[in-house]
């Protein structure tokens, strides 16, 4: 006799679709989720309350661990941080944004891939650093930005990190997915290390790093091909143009 799979707890993710395309509070829709999900699932009121109370307390310092570095890096770019990376990148004549955000793609990649997640991150490194300084690279080729360039190599300097880290991590082998599915995987009688599965990474990680690393080779012909649209040609053209004619 088969029994009767419920699927109300399901609604948890129909919750957190809605909530995050009508642009709620992140925080509002992840708890008003649990909620949803606890509820449907059959969990008392008091057995949800406590277990969100028991995450709580231990998860209590982790304010304290992301508000102690974000006031760190905040403190260094009222010191010029930005300026500095910009001016520095613009001091290195081969360097363009692709070119840049390439190397960076592999640091990340390579440095996950070991377990130092921790190295890079949108708010200590892709805000202060990175992105000043594809924005640098390429306004030393081309002078002042247009707005719409500027949040497009932001863009992808995000995108950059992301990618690096999504599909590096995968290839540490204690990273808590893959311990996570070799766990699953045993108790359902199939026996599989962490270490093959992290190994089985590596094909994906690899071919995530050509995709992206193409996508970021050609972003240079892109950004010159935009700039050139709206009339802003390569400094060294201008320099080279006005030198002939004197």
């Amino acid at each position: 006799m088969q029994s009767v799979v419920n699927l109300w707890p399901l609604i948890g993710v129909a919750i957190i679709i809605v909530g995050f395309v009508l642009r709620f509070n992140p925080m509002l829709v992840v708890i008003v989720t649990a909620m949803g999900t606890a509820l449907a699932a059959g969990f008392p009121i008091d057995k949800i309350l406590a277990t969100i109370g028991t995450g709580f307390i231990k998860t209590r310092n982790l304010p304290l661990i992301i508000l102690l570095p974000l006031a760190v890096i905040g403190l260094l770019e009222r010191h010029g941080l930005r300026q500095h990376a910009q001016s520095w990148i613009s001091s290195i004549q081969s360097a363009t944004a692709g070119r840049l955000l390439i190397v960076y793609l592999a640091a990340r990649q390579l440095t996950a891939a070991i377990g130092l997640t921790s190295l890079g991150g949108h708010p200590q490194m892709v805000r202060p650093l990175l992105a000043p300084m594809a924005e640098g690279a390429t306004e030393a080729r081309y002078g002042p930005l247009p707005e719409r360039i500027r949040h497009k190599l932001r863009a992808f300097s995000a995108a950059t990190d992301n990618v690096g880290l999504f599909f590096g991590e995968d290839i540490f082998v204690a990273f808590g997915a893959i311990v996570l599915m070799s766990t699953f995987l045993h108790e359902a009688g199939i026996d599989v290390e962490p270490l093959h599965i992290a190994f089985w990474g590596i094909p994906t990680a690899a071919c995530a790093f050509v995709i992206h690393a193409w996508r970021l080779y050609r972003l240079d012909g892109v950004l010159a091909r935009e700039l050139q649209a709206e009339g802003i040609s390569p400094l060294n053209a201008k320099v080279a143009t006005a030198s002939k004619g004197a």
